[in-house]
């Protein structure tokens, strides 16, 4: 997996069309001048569009599971866009829409 690391000025939207944001982006690593994320961030969502009639949902936070293997960022895993999240409660991944394109991991 490699591909362009995520920050904080990433477009990342869950599989309904709500936007993530992650809540704890690096303090001191910087990417196209925003603070990169690691796999040990967590996400929230907001304004996801899927409300099923018996629960589970809407996306409400995420986290990634796969991360960089070999780029790290104050000891964590960088994420990528190619990175592997799951979102609470629905169980469905994050999309990576837009991230710097300067920077790359693996």
């Amino acid at each position: 997996m490699s591909g362009p690391l995520l920050h904080l000025g990433a477009t990342v939207t869950c599989s309904h069309g709500g936007q993530a944001l992650p809540t704890g982006p690096s303090k001191r690593v910087q990417v196209s001048g925003q603070p990169a994320v690691t796999q040990a961030s967590p996400w929230t969502v907001a304004g996801c569009g899927f409300v099923p009639p018996g629960g589970n949902g809407p996306c409400a936070s995420a986290t990634y599971v796969v991360a960089a293997a070999r780029v790290l960022i104050e000891g964590q895993p960088a994420v990528l866009q190619s990175s592997i999240s799951v979102c609470a409660p629905t169980g469905t991944p994050l999309i990576s829409v837009q991230a710097q394109p300067r920077v790359l991991g693996t």
